[in-house]
């Protein structure tokens, strides 16, 4: 149920450069909920697009999914990308 409503809010989570949906541009590859605990695995169109871009991708992508009732705590996968490192750890630091 969780996985589903993850799903349907991420259709409005738009690639800034190009302004159409991730989902719709198929760059979320796997959605994971575990007792409430949500991992997202996701790509970028191109292995060099700009870091910022990444960034607000995936700050996007935690805005609409903490909204879910039942989502305790999000984890972003950002793979294939020539920094994937430094953007998963400003994606996934403790604030």
């Amino acid at each position: 149920m969780i996985k589903e409503k993850i799903e349907k809010a991420l259709e409005n989570v738009y690639d800034p450069e190009i302004g159409v949906p991730i989902t719709e541009m198929k760059l979320v590859d796997k959605i994971d909920v575990k007792d409430g605990d949500v991992t997202i695995e996701f790509h970028l169109s191109m292995p060099f697009c700009p870091p910022m871009f990444a960034i607000k991708i995936g700050e996007d992508i935690k805005k609409v999914v903490s909204e879910i009732e039942g989502v305790n705590s999000i984890k972003l996968v950002l793979k294939n990308h020539y920094l994937e490192t430094q953007i998963n750890e400003i994606l996934n630091k403790e604030e």
